[in-house]
């Protein structure tokens, strides 16, 4: 009986290694450097190495990056139900001189064309829906504390532009944003966590006389100065006064959108904002989570190939929540009821002034 006994467990452990081997089982790639889990994966490799080197400037978390995680959303976001447009497929490209003149999409042309540039000088083949969401989670990752974002491959060529009014204006209201939202599946909690992305953006045309100027103070990393900053009073504009959609900020040489003053305050969205400040891994996670969500409106994930693995892995990040020099506790407005606003000191020296992220 103890012989039986042991063979069936012997057996069942061999069985088991066989199974976790099919698991784990990698495709060697044509190149004789990389394996994948999926031979489809392999075609992206060469394309992540050449965003690397020659679009993201060597691995940096720069202008390009920035604006490429914005082109991600304003090319997902353009998806309703009632309304159409196919969401994350890559017709912001392929339909350029229709989405590109939307008023919510003003200088997005400058990363489409670049990215345009790019696929056709490197004889890029994968889909233009693959190509801006693999760029997203490629640039991203170059930023210190960023999540390591989920990438899936296999998104069809977009057939139609996408209807116009989809993509939020700074200068709507909480009610409409969260509405638009919702229309796509997304939370409150979950526009909160897409938000992260403004801890490593800069805005161009807002106020066109001072472009690439950054919605917090650490625009190469991200970490959780946003949410720090955007609950600090607005004091002075950085350049001129009267620009739709722009609140005042708390410092010299940084931008607020209005959209981000009002959600910062809301009591839907101000405690989860506040939350972010000390837990970045939260923070981090939540961004991961939505923006892989985003990547996927207008998609269905059981038909793309899951090519994660060729996403680099972020460092991380290494400074801490801190009020900017010259900035006290009483400069912030408490806007969540539940818990006091956390007991952050201030950077020594003088008042914190923001340089612009400079352009490529």
């Amino acid at each position: 009986m103890f012989s039986q006994r042991l063979s069936s467990l012997v057996f069942a452990l061999g069985a088991l290694r066989v199974a976790n081997g099919a698991l784990t089982r990698r495709v060697a790639c044509a190149d004789g450097v990389h394996t994948a889990t999926n031979e489809a994966c392999c075609a992206l490799f060469p394309i992540v190495d050449a965003l690397q080197s020659d679009f993201f400037d060597g691995g940096e978390c720069g202008e390009e990056v920035h604006e490429s995680l914005r082109l991600t959303f304003h090319d997902a976001i353009g998806f309703s139900p009632e309304q159409g447009g196919g969401g994350a497929d890559g017709s912001i490209i392929v339909f350029s001189d229709i989405e590109t003149a939307f008023h919510a999409n003003n200088g997005i042309d400058e990363i489409v064309d670049a990215q345009k540039s790019f696929i056709q000088q490197n004889n890029i083949t994968i889909s233009p829906g693959d190509f801006i969401q693999l760029a997203g989670a490629v640039g991203v990752s170059n930023c210190p504390g960023a999540p390591r974002v989920q990438f899936f491959l296999g998104r069809a060529q977009p057939t139609e532009a996408s209807p116009d009014l989809l993509v939020p204006e700074p200068f709507d209201s909480v009610d409409k944003i969260l509405a638009r939202f919702a229309d796509v599946n997304f939370s409150p909690d979950e526009v909160v966590a897409l938000l992260a992305s403004h801890t490593v953006a800069a805005a161009d045309k807002v106020d066109p006389t001072i472009p690439g100027t950054p919605f917090d103070s650490t625009p190469s990393i991200f970490d959780s100065q946003f949410f720090v900053e955007t609950r600090l009073k607005g004091i002075l504009f950085p350049g001129t006064a009267g620009n739709q959609g722009e609140a005042l900020s708390p410092l010299a040489g940084e931008m607020r959108l209005q959209s981000d003053e009002l959600l910062a305050r809301d009591s839907r969205t101000a405690c989860l904002w506040q939350t972010f400040i000390t837990n970045h891994n939260l923070m981090r996670d939540s961004f991961g989570t939505a923006l892989f969500k985003q990547s996927l409106i207008g998609q269905d994930q059981s038909q793309l190939i899951d090519c994660s693995e060729v996403i680099p892995v972020p460092k991380d990040v290494t400074d801490s929540p801190h009020l900017p020099a010259g900035k006290t506790l009483d400069d912030i407005d408490a806007a969540c009821d539940a818990t006091p606003f956390p007991a952050l000191t201030a950077d020594p020296g003088p008042a914190t002034s923001v340089a612009p992220v400079p352009p490529s």
